[in-house]
């Protein structure tokens, strides 16, 4: 008897696994056809299959003309790949630093209006970052942070406020013994000996998290940066850049070279989270246990 009821309860969950299963890969192919079908086109050399006006999907022959002309001098390309990936890289270092010590001082320290200043950043938070964008514009603008200047000017907006998000990295930090600081202290340690020399070394997975969270901002915006590098070609970042090149009158010509620049700007942040993958759900799953 016993064994007819498992007999039938592992047919039962063989059904249901393979239903499951049958849903996730119908999920996945949903999903992932429109990244298939951006690579495909990245490959399809517009002067042989006239650039947009095709009904099919897989070019009949493949080129790399779209590549060749994104790294010719015919473009800006390279100079807003550049500016893109400076603003990031800079910004990662700064706003991770930033909110490593944020998160410390809020997580460790005691002292008179923490409470309160942690709530007050949790309720500025809630208002949406385009309500300022209007008196942002005119400060970058009198420090000349705009246009010509807008790459240092963007980065001074996205370091600015970093410290408010916090919140993961604080939790991580408090599932931390304080019974390390404690006796770190007795034997002479100071703070910033606890920080460095202990902490740091305990969290890379939060490091990780905040890092990738921190280049992915400036990395894909769109709104802030064409707000600030308005009129002025050479400071654009890629995203403003392509979105220009979506808007002109040889859509067709450029549709494929579009595609190409797409592909080569999703490139290195999909091999950062392939590769940090493990450590970016570490952090999370961390951050996340106590506030």
């Amino acid at each position: 008897m016993k064994e007819k009821e498992f007999a039938s309860m592992s047919k039962r969950r063989r059904i249901s696994n393979a239903i499951c299963y049958a849903l996730l890969i119908l999920i996945s192919v949903v999903w992932l056809f429109p990244f298939f079908g951006l690579i495909m086109q990245s490959f399809r050399s517009y002067s042989s299959e006239y650039g947009g006006m095709v009904n099919y999907i897989i070019p009949k022959k493949f080129s790399l003309d779209n590549y060749r002309f994104l790294v010719s001098g015919e473009t800006n390309y390279l100079r807003w790949y550049a500016n893109t990936l400076i603003i990031a890289l800079v910004v990662t270092v700064l706003q991770t630093a930033n909110v490593l010590c944020v998160s410390y001082v809020l997580s460790r320290m005691r002292f008179a209006g923490r409470t309160f200043l942690m709530r007050f950043w949790l309720v500025l938070g809630m208002f949406p970052g385009f309500l300022t964008m209007i008196c942002m514009y005119f400060l970058l603008k009198q420090l000349g942070l705009t246009q010509a200047g807008a790459v240092p000017g963007l980065i001074l907006v996205y370091v600015a406020s970093s410290g408010m998000g916090y919140y993961v990295c604080k939790g991580y930090f408090d599932t931390m013994p304080k019974a390390l600081d404690e006796a770190a202290r007795i034997d002479g340690a100071t703070r910033a000996q606890i920080f460095f020399q202990m902490l740091i070394p305990l969290s890379k997975p939060i490091i990780i998290y905040t890092a990738l969270i921190a280049f992915m901002a400036p990395w894909c915006d769109y709104v802030f940066a064409s707000y600030v590098a308005f009129g002025h070609d050479r400071s654009y970042n890629v995203a403003v850049a392509l979105t220009r090149w979506v808007w002109t009158n040889d859509y067709q010509g450029y549709f494929t070279r579009f595609c190409a620049a797409g592909i080569m700007v999703a490139l290195p942040v999909t091999i950062l989270f392939m590769c940090l993958q493990k450590y970016y759900v570490e952090g999370v799953t961390g951050g996340a246990v106590k506030g």
